[in-house]
């Protein structure tokens, strides 16, 4: 194998596929990328076994071939490259086991692990097949996985629930939830997503996803199975298993007769909340919500710190109450509300709370209060 390669367009590539290899392996060959040239191009393949990369680029293929070469170390010579050199890539004549990787007067040399054992990730059948819009799929992303358990115990809430729902309209629809909180964003039902299983895609890939999708334009080919999600854009194809598990029935915890509305300006609202809970020793300790008429007073008291209050101005009409909540979820949820006003539906003080985004119909926010 023998190539030459754009230096920034082989550093982008590797970027995206080193990202998924964990720093720590058992499995020596899953520290390593798989590199394949041929047809004027280049093929980089990553893979934890639970999430596979493969991307492709234009490339001067002198002669075809395979290799692997320790990911992470690869993209740190690389990065480390002059900007606009050319990149050589040889496996060296003889000796299957090192690759020379040169630019200029710079070579190095790495000790690789033989193709053949790097793992084949096969998708299998996808029979599902639709395609989103980038920009949509991130919204869907950025929307949701905040709320995305951390609790291992409770594995079946580690990612995001895609799902076709079918209730006042067809839409596909994510959801995530950590028991405390729950986010909710959908989209009008793609073609071919009718039929589509309910699939739960792990925290990882939609990490991984997330990331790649920075440099994403157009539309997203997605194709799953019941246990295989595949992405496809950009020359680039990730393919993840999904989480072999039962998402609870999260319609039951989405309060419908909460009848006292609470209006906010969001970013007002947002920096207030960041305010008072400086006074904490975390950003988990409960905000009091004290509502009366036309007005919401913002406090936080720590025993060993002090106390901090803040009146807001606000649409209220209802009954006067207290409520708290955990001050991170609070502002993780207005970090994504992009309308100039927060609306709140609240029952009691022990209530889950409904959260929405005045100027987005497609968001929906439940909240558990604390005790304060």
């Amino acid at each position: 194998m023998k190539i030459n390669v754009e230096r920034g367009a082989l550093l982008k590539a590797l970027g995206h596929v080193q990202s998924v290899v964990e720093r720590r392996n058992t499995i020596p060959i899953l520290s390593n990328v798989l590199i394949q040239a041929a047809k004027g191009k280049l093929t980089l393949t990553a893979t934890d076994l639970d999430i596979e990369i493969v991307e492709s680029l234009p490339s001067d293929v002198i002669r075809n071939g395979a290799a692997t070469a320790p990911a992470h170390m690869l993209y740190d010579i690389v990065r480390k490259m002059p900007d606009g050199t050319q990149v050589q890539a040889e496996l060296i004549a003889g000796d299957s086991g090192r690759l020379a990787v040169s630019a200029g007067s710079i070579r190095f040399e790495l000790s690789c692990l033989p193709q053949e054992d790097f793992p084949q990730v096969s998708a299998g059948a996808l029979p599902h097949r639709f395609r989103l819009a980038a920009s949509d799929l991130m919204s869907l992303i950025d929307k949701t996985r905040f709320a995305i358990s951390t609790e291992e115990t409770r594995f079946y809430l580690n990612g995001i629930y895609l799902h076709a729902a079918e209730e006042k309209a067809k839409t596909l629809r994510a959801v995530a939830t950590d028991g405390h909180r729950l986010a909710r964003y959908e989209l009008e039902l793609p073609e071919g997503a009718a039929g589509m299983p309910g699939v739960i895609i792990p925290r990882k890939t939609v990490a991984e996803l997330r990331r790649l999708l920075e440099d994403a334009e157009g539309a997203i080919d997605i194709a799953l199975s019941d246990t295989k999600i595949q992405f496809i854009f950009n020359g680039v194809e990730l393919t993840s298993k999904l989480i072999d598990g039962s998402f609870p029935e999260y319609q039951r915890v989405i309060p419908t007769n909460n009848d006292k509305v609470l209006m906010l300006d969001a970013k007002e609202f947002s920096h207030a909340v960041d305010r008072v809970s400086t006074i904490s020793a975390d950003k988990t300790r409960a905000v009091k919500l004290n509502l009366d008429k036309d007005r919401v007073t913002l406090s936080v008291v720590n025993p060993e710190s002090g106390t901090a209050t803040e009146d807001l101005g606000a649409n209220y009409s209802a009954d006067s109450m207290e409520i708290g909540f955990n001050a991170r979820y609070l502002l993780d949820i207005t970090g994504q509300v992009e309308g100039k006003e927060v609306r709140f539906l609240l029952a009691d003080s022990g209530s889950p709370t409904l959260i929405e985004d005045t100027e987005d119909a497609r968001t929906l926010y439940v909240l558990m209060p604390m005790r304060v």
